[in-house]
């Protein structure tokens, strides 16, 4: 077993990391302050030098020191530049195999790769942030083959079945979906901060503006042509979040790449997959598209970053979203008929008291604000809250439903923003059933599904028939027949 040290780019790709954090107090003490001769900003800059000295040796020593080795079991870790530590992680504990390969990857020609474990904690994951492709090849086929999965690169991606590729219509509509036109908005104030900075725009453009009002084919123009950035900064925006996406799978896995200048690929296994969640938000309902997400066992960071990791595609079609989750997961079925809850939970749900607006209506009546300049009742102001929140429960009912078979349980809620969800009933791991005296009255509960992710997901409806409450818990407790101790 011999030790190796990291890919001596680590030294670079962390002093990067460093600049990035600091680039704006450099910039303001070298360039923005150049000539200025304060003791402050002179001294400022001695210890900007010398901390970035400081953190150019230690990056080095942490290379240096840092090593890592692998049997045909385990990672071997060693750190420590003066207290030295080892760390032993099997094969078997990992769980997720995740890629990423950034701009800076990109220019070098090498890769990073985070082997992922079911722990919790900083230390959760084995990760290489800089490791030529060749070695991560390496290294993703020994700890597979010792988790007896053992595949030849050229049959699986033949054996690989791929299941959505987003056209140039998908990426339009998730363009505007995902509201990344607006993204211009912060680059526009952005821009105008660093001019401002140089030039009194303020006082250059008084003159200008009551021209440019004046004319109400400049205006015209003016937006016409801020629409069409916005539109085309959005579309290259999410072009490059989302373009070369591709959704592929195999009998074990589930495979998923994106990114053009900076590419992510990673699997889920498909026995690890907790439960199946469909997101649609208002905009998205309105144009028929829905968000998949996979709940797994594993730890879905990178890098202290979450990366959407856990969701096949943010911007599906709703009937193709149903689909796909058909064809990766056979095991799961997508009931489309679901049961309403019943008209007395209405009630429970109109009559409960609002906190938000007892306390709403009471800060109302005493601090009696104005809006545009215009005095309104504070009484008029809390009326309309109240009205607000009754139409807000009501869409809620609405849009609350459950279903229950043998071996699945599929709840949805929400109110602008619905999410369904689908789990088996060998990957739930606990229930609750409550009932509150309203609830007790009228013959209903709240039941609650525990399933195992990072962290802990939980999911629920309230006020379905204590009937059904009752009927959930036995479900529950057939699954004993059905639990795979692994």
């Amino acid at each position: 077993m011999k030790k190796k040290r990291y890919h001596p780019l680590l030294i670079l790709f962390r002093i990067g990391d460093f600049i990035k954090s600091y680039f704006i107090l450099f910039i303001i003490l070298f360039i923005v302050n150049a000539g200025s001769r304060s003791p402050v900003l002179t001294y400022g800059r001695y210890l900007f030098l010398l901390f970035f000295a400081i953190v150019m040796v230690y990056h080095f020593l942490k290379w240096y020191t840092h090593k890592y080795a692998l049997d045909e079991r385990s990672f071997h870790l060693y750190k420590g530049i003066f207290n030295k530590t080892e760390r032993t992680i099997p094969f078997s504990k990992i769980q997720n195999i995740n890629r990423h390969t950034s701009f800076f990857h990109r220019i070098f020609h090498v890769t990073s790769v985070s082997f992922e474990t079911g722990i919790s904690g900083d230390e959760a994951a084995v990760l290489f942030q800089v490791i030529t492709r060749k070695e991560a090849e390496k290294i993703i086929d020994i700890v597979q083959n010792d988790k007896r999965k053992t595949f030849e690169l050229d049959a699986e991606e033949k054996e690989r079945v791929v299941h959505f590729k987003p056209t140039r219509k998908d990426t339009l509509k998730a363009s505007f979906t995902s509201l990344s036109p607006l993204a211009v908005i912060p680059v526009f104030f952005s821009f105008y901060s660093n001019v401002d900075d140089i030039v009194d725009i303020d006082k250059t453009a008084k003159g200008m503006l009551s021209y440019i009002i004046g004319s109400w084919w400049i205006v015209s123009g003016i937006v016409l042509f801020v629409a069409i950035v916005a539109v085309v900064f959005g579309m290259a925006r999410t072009f490059l979040k989302y373009g070369k996406y591709e959704i592929s799978s195999d009998e074990e896995r589930i495979y998923i790449t994106k990114g053009v200048i900076e590419e992510t690929s990673f699997f889920i296994e498909k026995h690890k997959v907790q439960a199946v969640e469909v997101e649609q938000s208002l905009l998205k309902r309105l144009l028929g598209l829905a968000e998949v997400k996979l709940t797994s066992a594993g730890r879905l960071d990178f890098e202290g970053e979450k990366l959407e990791l856990n969701s096949l595609y943010p911007f599906l079609p709703v009937k193709r979203a149903y689909e796909i989750i058909n064809e990766i997961l056979p095991d799961y079925e997508v009931a489309q008929e679901m049961r309403q809850l019943p008209k007395k939970s209405l009630w429970v749900r109109l009559f409960a008291p609002s906190w938000i607006w007892i306390i709403a209506t009471v800060v109302l009546y005493f601090w009696k604000p104005e809006i545009f300049g215009l005095r309104v009742p504070w009484w008029l102001l809390s009326a309309f809250l109240f009205v607000s929140i009754l139409v807000a429960r009501w869409i809620g009912y609405l849009h609350t439903k459950y279903v229950l078979n043998d071996r699945f349980i599929q709840l949805q809620s929400g109110i602008f923003t619905t999410s369904l969800f689908l789990s088996k009933r060998e990957k739930v791991i606990e229930v609750r059933v409550s009932r509150n005296l309203f609830q007790k009255w009228l013959g209903l509960a709240s039941i609650e599904t525990m399933n195992r992710a990072k962290p802990i997901q939980f999911n629920g409806v309230k006020d379905v028939p204590a009937e059904f409450a009752w009927m959930f818990y036995k479900w529950y407790m057939g699954r004993g027949k059905e639990v795979k101790v692994e």
